[in-house]
């Protein structure tokens, strides 16, 4: 059975995850959109957040226009396979979901917009998939890095899951802990959605707004 063809809803065990690399992937540390670099070095006003919300492409396009948004990169986290490649993460086999890791100065955008971004540009209740797309990499995730961004995380998604049972959701499973380890996606996935105007992704809200 082919890569794109597998749907697998069940995380894998460390033991049982494919064992990926050693060296990372060559990507093209240069921002498609702005410019920036993507590797860094960052100033240390800078903080991260890596979000995943479905399917990377569309997701990294809701953020990387964010006044304040210093850089936006797409890569692949909460797994266990270090530096996967696209197919692989496709198998379900590395554990990884894909994401976004949002650089931003928080003296110019709160973290609580770029999570209300994050909350309503996605189903959040759905569990090992995102619409159509199924699979662990697809999941709904919050890497936060910082004691200060877990508070502000578990405070949008109290707000936010009382406004989803308003509108008739379920429960939030969105995966939310401490980021391990970030992979870079592969540069055709760097601001994919800018390279290519014409492409598509399914990314899709759910209508409800983020009281925060």
């Amino acid at each position: 059975m082919g890569y794109f063809l597998r749907k697998n809803i069940e995380m894998p065990k460390p033991e049982t995850a494919l064992p990926g690399r050693g060296e990372p992937l060559k990507v093209n540390p240069t921002h498609f959109v702005n410019g920036e670099s993507m590797f860094g070095p960052f100033d240390d006003k800078l903080e991260h957040i890596v979000v995943g919300l479905g399917c990377f492409w569309g997701a990294e396009r809701a953020f990387w226009s964010i006044d304040g948004v210093f850089v936006t990169s797409v890569g692949y986290a909460g797994g266990f396979t270090p530096n996967p490649t696209y197919e692989e993460t496709c198998t379900g086999m590395t554990g990884h979901t894909e994401v976004v890791r949002v650089t931003y100065d928080p003296n110019q955008v709160a973290l609580s917009e770029i999570l209300q971004v994050f909350w309503e540009k996605h189903d959040p209740t759905q569990g090992m998939r995102q619409g159509n797309d199924q699979g662990t990499q697809y999941r709904s995730a919050i890497f936060y890095t910082t004691s200060a961004q877990k508070q502000v995380v578990e405070d949008t998604k109290v707000a936010y899951q009382a406004e989803l049972e308003k509108a008739g959701y379920g429960e939030i499973t969105t995966e939310i802990d401490e980021l391990a380890t970030y992979y870079f996606a592969e540069s055709y996935h760097q601001q994919y959605l800018a390279k290519n105007p014409g492409g598509y992704c399914g990314l899709g809200g759910t209508g409800v707004t983020c009281a925060v």
